[in-house]
């Protein structure tokens, strides 16, 4: 039999227990709401089922009348506007859902976006000579601009204003633009700061509507703002739970044509909302693979298509080259392994690796899997005739911008932000880099364990024990009401010390096991365990995130292990 919970006593426990019967939720899961702060049923009520009507007032965003009022006087006049977006995700939603807002509100829109190959991020030369030759005479940058102080001033020049919306760390001199919006602005009194650029972009596209004195249905843009969201590993909480929440049940009726015939051949059933996970390992890396490996313009163009037979085709493009994408990293990633195995990288503060012929569009994927694994500051690079563009990604609680900074003048360039952020670096200067950058984070992050769960955040943090009398199935409807999950509301995991009855390697070297569950089988699924096998005795203590048993069918659950005792 499973060992379970004992009943709690304790202040944590009993709240535990009058959250459980306040909300009708099983014990296990209000232990979790508990352990996160929540005491009071109804502020847990209001946030595992919040309500766009409770968003934050956007009266202190800084200059977002300013923004609101060029644009739509541009609208007005019939001015051409150029919207201008990062290649990733939450550039390519916060300049679809731009589009999609001047477009309904009968503007003159054009939408470029850049590219990693072709000036790489921001608002590069290159970018500002394509934005120029629109005949525009307003730019909105979406998920750029913050740092493009040149650019902007070259546009400015050839009498083009410009209204930014990036949320980007902010350097201290003057940006000439006409409007700034960044919560992250010294004097924006916009108190949630986690709003990304989609985020951004979709109160800013309230504001013309409202300066139009027009209507114009802004949910139907809560899909793009959730695929943005989520892509760039924003907070998952307040504002951005309202928004992405509402999203996510947007998404999962795809009524964008492109989404569903991206859906089709990923094989993501609509009818129901999906999950913070789908968009991330699903729906985004196929959006992302285009700008990865060549232009990112499929991808944009997917998600403003309205004819079902040119997003199918979009679609199956977009498929293949994510195929590419991903034999690529994959030989990445080996290479990157090896190269930290022989020359013992793993032993240090932050591991710098580089190389030449390393795709730059990669970079970011690899060095994100990296800080993953090895629990530490990861920088990658892929040179190309000595110039190298560079990705880096850290555990939580790494101060990665404010560690670049100690390094900067080693560097032709960097920007981002504390979680993630890039940078341009010459080949000569990487081993003098790789020296820098490791006392950089010893500086400005926080430590790591060294045994791959950060500083801070302890792997039993996450395990919650199953108590008397909750099945597996109750907790996971239970755990469903987190969603979205992510970052600051991570999904908990579930621990059982548990009598196996079968244990077996399975095809593809993956581990199955039956476990007792208070009379009650649940299996349980081992990526890549299978050798362990051999090894399981009678009993076993295992952790493990609760999913449907696909396999089975109807309301069953299984356990998919992350940690084998």
């Amino acid at each position: 039999m499973v060992s379970l919970a004992p009943v709690p006593t304790d202040v944590l426990g009993r709240h535990a227990l009058e959250l459980a019967k306040g909300l009708s939720v099983t014990a296990t899961f209000a232990s979790w709401l508990a352990r996160r702060g929540f005491s009071d049923v109804e502020v847990a009520r209001r946030f595992l089922s919040p309500k766009l009507a409770t968003l934050t007032p956007p009266d202190g965003m800084a200059d977002r009348s300013a923004a609101a009022e060029r644009i739509a006087r541009a609208i007005r006049a019939r001015e051409r506007i150029a919207v201008f977006g990062d290649y990733d995700c939450d550039g390519m939603t916060a300049a679809a859902i731009m589009t999609e807002v001047i477009s309904a509100l009968d503007g003159d829109v054009v939408t470029l976006i850049g590219s990693r190959f072709e000036g790489g991020y921001g608002v590069s030369p290159p970018a500002v000579e394509r934005l120029i030759a629109t005949g525009a005479t307003l730019v909105v940058t979406c998920d750029c601009g913050s740092s493009d102080h040149a650019a902007l001033e070259r546009l400015r020049e050839s009498g083009v204003e410009s209204v930014v919306i990036d949320h980007h760390l902010v350097p201290t001199e003057p940006l000439p633009a006409l409007a700034f919006l960044n919560p992250h602005r010294p004097d924006c009194a916009f108190p949630f700061k986690g709003l990304a650029s989609c985020g951004l972009a979709l109160s800013i596209g309230a504001a013309v509507r409202s300066a139009l004195g027009r209507t114009f249905d802004l949910k139907s843009l809560l899909d793009l703002v959730a695929i943005g969201t989520i892509a760039d590993v924003a907070p998952l909480v307040d504002d951005n739970r309202a928004l992405v929440r509402a999203g996510l049940a947007l998404l999962g009726e795809a009524k964008r044509p492109g989404l569903r015939a991206l859906y089709d051949l990923a094989g993501i059933a609509t009818g129901a909302p999906l999950t913070a996970d789908d968009v991330s390992f699903r729906v985004a890396p196929r959006l992302n693979a285009p700008g990865r490996l060549g232009s990112p313009e499929p991808a944009l163009r997917l998600l403003l298509e309205r004819n079902r037979e040119r997003a199918e085709t979009l679609a199956a493009s977009i498929e293949s080259v994510s195929l590419e994408r991903r034999a690529r990293q994959d030989r990445m990633l080996d290479e990157a392994l090896a190269e930290i195995r022989d020359e013992r990288f793993d032993e240090r503060p932050a591991i710098v690796l580089g190389r030449e012929g390393w795709g730059t569009g990669i970079v970011g994927i690899v060095a994100g899997r990296l800080a993953d694994r090895f629990a530490r500051p990861v920088v990658v690079v892929g040179f190309e005739d000595g110039r190298g563009r560079g990705s880096v990604r850290g555990p939580r609680g790494a101060r990665l911008y404010d560690a670049l900074g100690h390094t900067s003048a080693l560097l032709v360039r960097f920007g981002g932000h504390q979680a993630a952020a890039g940078l341009e670096l010459e080949l000569g200067r990487l081993g003098e880099f790789r020296e820098a950058f490791e006392a950089a984070v010893t500086l400005s992050s926080e430590p790591s364990d060294g045994a791959g769960t950060p500083s801070g955040s302890s792997g039993t943090d996450l395990v919650l024990k199953l108590f008397p009398g909750d099945s597996p199935n109750r907790v996971l409807a239970d755990l469903a009401l987190l969603e979205p999950c992510g970052p600051d509301n991570p999904l908990p995991e579930i621990e059982l010390d548990a009598e196996v009855l079968l244990a077996r390697e399975v095809t593809g070297g993956h581990l199955k096991l039956e476990l007792d569950v208070e009379g009650a089988r649940l299996g349980a699924f081992g990526v890549g365990m299978g050798a362990r096998a051999t090894d399981v005795g009678k009993t076993a203590v295992v952790s493990g995130r609760l999913r449907r048993d696909t396999y089975r069918g109807g309301d069953a659950v299984e356990l998919k292990l992350t940690r084998l005792g």
